[in-house]
């Protein structure tokens, strides 16, 4: 069997650099040599496509954080990257040799070009400029097969307000909440208080609307808590999202994969590390926290949660893969979706891949699935018709 050329891309100009950098680690050391051609492609944080100086191996964000530093220090001229937004049968990739900074002034037209060409391309890429739909645009206009979300369900997914309006409107419950942005909150600090404090009345969590791996987020139970958690959030996002905190919630997430056929996984449950009031950057990444896979559920809401799942990741229109994460109530055992991310984290402790396992598809095999069904859909939309 002739052995596909993959491309994994990954780090970007996002706060979650580091974890695009473990995950990248993960599927690396676990892509069948048999199977695919790999080739590494590394965004660093000021968004130059590079051929990285080696693969990536860390398993931490300190090892992350020391791999970015050696590929700034290691940077050169000649494993750069450019991917063309055209259409191409053997040059999906250009890696450009260029010459003196006075011959580079002429750009293209001086430089060596290496042609790069991919069957299909791995976007481990998580937060803006990744997961929001604008790589995902580029691979569109350059007709290369990718893995993940198509355009509009990754821009969906990454945008937190314009996912719980769909997940509203398909009839999936939500928590309540209200948008407020940061030109709103520089106008009048005073009007935004009280009108959260009308319409949401205890105590809420506040978020960047477009941001992942719980970057910017926090709880506030009072007035005071509000301000420092929307002046915390406005850092990272131009709107925030206020949602209604769920009392006693239960976190419960579910991994969804597929393109006209989604199945989702079964669910698993965050137990926050000791110290963290929810599951934070801190607790995902950092600290010990608890994940039971798959989730000490009664047979009825495992099901129930599972069917809510396959909703929301239709209702945002995702194919490919996606983890929806829900809240469960304790008292009324009423499921709440919170968001679905539509490129979840693929580190070695990160709940996709595990909730696979535990539902009988291992590591590997997910990913030769994930790529099986980026083909397909590309295959797919090669037959629509382009012209009137």
């Amino acid at each position: 069997m002739k052995r596909k050329r993959l491309g994994v891309i990954f780090g970007g100009r996002s706060s979650e650099h580091e974890v695009s950098v473990r995950s990248a680690s993960s599927v690396l050391a676990r892509l069948d040599p048999s199977r695919y051609d790999t080739t590494a492609v590394y965004i660093d944080p000021n968004g130059r496509w590079i051929l990285p100086s080696r693969l990536p191996d860390a398993r931490t964000n300190a090892e992350a954080r020391e791999f970015v530093r050696e590929q700034s220090r290691s940077f050169r001229r000649d494993s750069e990257v450019v991917l063309p937004a055209r259409p191409a049968a053997d040059d999906t990739m250009l890696v450009l040799s260029r010459g003196s900074a006075e011959e580079r002034a002429d750009h293209l037209a001086t430089a060596s070009i290496r042609h790069l060409h991919l069957d299909v391309a791995f976007p481990l890429l998580h937060g803006p400029h990744g997961e929001d739909g604008t790589i995902q645009g580029l691979f569109e206009l350059a007709n290369v097969p990718y893995v993940g979300a198509g355009v509009t369900a990754s821009a969906v997914g990454m945008d937190k307000a314009v996912a719980k309006a769909l997940f509203r409107a398909a009839g999936i419950p939500t928590p309540r909440f209200l948008v407020v942005s940061a030109a709103d909150w520089r106008r009048d600090r005073a009007a935004v208080l009280e009108r959260v404090g009308e319409r949401l009345p205890g105590a809420v969590f506040v978020k960047p609307a477009c941001l992942g791996s719980s970057v910017g987020i926090s709880p506030a139970a009072d007035s005071p808590g509000l301000e420092t958690a929307l002046d915390l959030a406005l850092q990272f996002d131009r709107r925030a999202v206020v949602e209604a905190a769920v009392p006693r919630a239960r976190e419960i997430e579910v991994a969804v994969l597929g393109n006209d056929a989604p199945e989702a996984s079964l669910p698993g449950e965050i137990l926050p590390a000791d110290g963290c009031p929810f599951y934070d950057y801190d607790a995902k990444y950092l600290r010990d926290s608890g994940l039971l896979v798959p989730a000490p559920l009664e047979p009825a809401q495992t099901a129930a949660v599972r069917a809510l799942a396959v909703e929301a990741y239709r209702a945002v229109g995702c194919e490919g893969l996606g983890r929806v994460d829900f809240l469960l109530a304790r008292e009324s055992g009423t499921w709440f979706a919170s968001e679905i991310n539509t490129m979840p984290g693929f580190t070695t402790i990160s709940m996709y891949p595990r909730l696979w396992e535990a539902t009988g598809l291992g590591y590997a095999a997910l990913l030769d699935r994930l790529i099986d069904l980026a083909l397909e859909r590309h295959a797919a939309k090669q037959n629509l018709r382009t012209s009137a």
